[in-house]
């Protein structure tokens, strides 16, 4: 069996893995309600909501 490899121009899984470390590094050393407060302003700055809330 052959495979075919093409190039891809955008790599999910990379930019997933990228903002997930850049997050991890952001928050490593907050307290639980630095972290509620670090999410809020998140959510917030985009205009985002949990899942679930109207």
């Amino acid at each position: 069996m052959e495979t075919n490899k093409t190039e891809k121009s955008f790599d999910a899984v990379k930019m997933m893995r990228e903002i997930r470390d850049k997050i991890s590094s952001e928050t490593q050393n907050m307290s639980f309600e630095e972290l509620k407060a670090y999410i809020k302003q998140k959510l917030a700055e985009n205009n985002a909501k949990l899942i679930g809330q109207s």
